[in-house]
């Protein structure tokens, strides 16, 4: 009976891939063309660059095989970076010719950052769409200052025993207050899932202490001195590497929308294939490669990214279109717009 059981939800579940059809040279004309208008026009054209890059990643960015959309205006952005660099302009004049406002700018973007965060996140949800419905977040003032400042500092105060915890909640906060459409997502992860990473990089960094105190009696001090800062360059530099893999892992993993789930198999040989491509690249074209970096590494995720779909995406798309049309008909009736 059992394994009949798991042959029927094995039989409903099917696997959606994600995709990215983006072209590294193609990107690159988009970009030259952004920075050169930015150039020429001190900065105003930067928010039709934003638009254009965010509108070629999203629209080449395929769902079992639709692609995603992004809506937003770029006068909408113009307006919030004009607001941005009159505040900055008012920020720098206070520390110029009245010292002591600083402390009161300082403050007053402290207690304005949660509700700049929570409009930054709902703005690009909202921006964003899949099969004409479009994504949405709503989270609340406390729950963003617990995340940027309460958190993270309790982290720091517990000489990293909470910063897992810290991870975990800021995840927590964005995922659980996102939806598509009214559909909304989960975060399944729990503080052992980010505790694990941690301890494990703990774990490598005794390991590489203890073969390092017995290296250093046996090698002379000259060779020492010339090798190792690159070894500890190399171990940080993978011990970064093993925590961007696995908490990418993790996340897609414990990541889920109503009853459908999602899968990300990252390798950390992979992760660091197309990083290290990446970089030399970059180099030796003194920053020309960047936009080409930028698609061969959203090519990687994507390619390792899947959606594990509870019967059909059509299906489930097509009754949240209609659960959308019902609640925008609910709200035009309640505030007599229909």
């Amino acid at each position: 009976m059992t394994d009949m059981t798991n042959e029927s939800n094995s039989a409903s579940t099917s696997i959606a891939p994600f995709r990215f059809n983006g072209d590294g040279s193609e990107y690159f004309k988009i970009w030259i063309v952004n920075v050169l208008l930015t150039i020429a026009t001190l900065g105003i054209y930067s928010a039709w660059a934003t638009v254009r890059n965010n509108k070629y990643f999203h629209s080449n960015l395929y769902l079992d095989d639709n692609n995603f959309r992004y809506l937003a205006e770029p006068l909408a952005i113009l307006k919030g970076r004009i607001i941005a660099l009159i505040a900055l302009g008012l920020y720098f004049a206070a520390a110029t010719y009245s010292p002591d406002l600083v402390v009161v700018f300082v403050l007053a973007l402290f207690i304005l950052m949660p509700y700049f965060y929570n409009q930054s996140l709902a703005f690009k949800m909202r921006m964003s769409a899949y099969k004409n419905i479009q994504f949405r977040f709503k989270g609340s003032y406390g729950g963003a200052a617990m995340v940027l400042f309460v958190w993270p500092i309790l982290g720091m105060l517990t000489f990293g025993i909470l910063m897992p915890m810290a991870i975990l909640k800021m995840n927590q906060y964005v995922v659980n207050n996102s939806a598509y459409g009214t559909s909304p997502f989960k975060f399944n992860a729990t503080y052992k899932d980010y505790g694990m990473i941690f301890l494990m990089m703990l774990g490598f960094g005794v390991i590489a202490a203890i073969i390092g105190g017995i290296v250093s009696l046996i090698l002379p001090d000259a060779f020492l001195l010339a090798v190792g800062p690159l070894v500890a360059m190399i171990f940080y530099f993978a011990m970064i590497l093993f925590f961007l893999v696995s908490t990418t892992n993790l996340f897609y993993q414990k990541l889920a929308l109503v009853e459908h789930e999602f899968d990300c198999e990252l390798t950390i040989a992979g992760y660091f294939k197309v990083m290290l491509i990446n970089m030399l690249l970059i180099m030796l074209t003194v920053g020309l490669y960047a936009p080409a970096a930028k698609v061969r590494m959203t090519k990687y995720l994507s390619e390792n990214i899947v959606m594990k779909v509870n019967g059909n995406l059509d299906d489930f798309s097509a009754a949240e279109e209609e659960n959308v049309s019902a609640l925008g008909e609910e709200m035009g009736q309640v505030f007599d717009f229909a």
